[in-house]
């Protein structure tokens, strides 16, 4: 793939990495913004499946790269392999749930495992490769309003909304670090969605609110806007 230009170019020009597309939202997405034109790198832990058959079928929109992003050696493995590449998007969407116990009941080994995936890996991945987004790209982590400790009014799930609440958290870090890099920096809230996290009960599909995340996505790019930013899928704040 040829190396960018830092100079900006069309949205049906842009490049994308998205971490975490084998399934549920994050194959959605990757589906979407390759519709749009973006050309999309995606990443999945196990070749094959459904986000093969959509790279297959993409005209060269959709490629696949092999990754556990747990795996800091895979992960700095996958940096050397897009050496050169300029990127106008990383969008990091991995998470697990281990289920609905009050957190003292957790195990020491579960909490270890939940914080790793959804605080710790996301932002080793974006510590690595931030140094690919062009001048004027975007940084985005996939949140959840479980994360807003002000809106944590309602039991359950505590494990869960405290990794979230760490990735908010270490992300307000990062952007901190990185103030002055130019990259607009986004946490999204896709909604309540019926995906293998989500649930079957959950009120939303990713088929109708993944395109509005796009939307969003792409109002952030026009936007160019340094600051981190909380939000939903409609483009509204989510408080912390």
């Amino acid at each position: 793939m040829s190396v960018m230009p830092d100079h900006p170019t069309p949205l049906s020009g842009r490049h994308a990495l998205l971490i975490g597309a084998s399934r549920g939202l994050g194959l959605v997405l990757a589906g979407e913004l390759a519709g749009r034109g973006w050309q999309v790198i995606a990443t999945t832990r196990r070749p094959g499946g459904e986000l093969q058959a959509r790279a297959d079928a993409s005209n060269g929109h959709l490629t696949l790269e092999t990754l556990e992003m747990t795996s800091f050696a895979q992960v700095v493995a996958l940096r050397e392999r897009l050496k050169g590449r300029r990127l106008d998007l990383i969008f990091v969407n991995a998470a697990i749930d281990r289920g609905d116990l009050p957190i003292h009941e957790v195990p020491t080994a579960m909490f270890t495992e939940v914080m790793i995936t959804n605080a710790l890996s996301p932002l080793r991945v974006l510590e690595a490769l931030h140094d690919l987004v062009a001048p004027g790209g975007t940084v985005a982590v996939m949140s959840s309003e479980q994360g807003s400790i002000s809106l944590n009014t309602e039991g359950g799930y505590e494990l869960y909304k405290a990794s979230k609440a760490a990735l908010n958290q270490l992300m307000r870090s990062y952007a901190t670090r990185h103030a002055g890099d130019g990259h607009t920096k986004l946490l999204i809230d896709p909604g309540h969605n019926r995906t293998r996290l989500g649930g079957p009960d959950a009120p939303l599909v990713p088929e109708e609110s993944i395109p509005a995340v796009a939307d969003v996505l792409e109002a952030a790019h026009k936007d160019g806007s340094g600051d981190l930013r909380f939000l939903d899928r409609h483009g509204a704040t989510v408080p912390w």
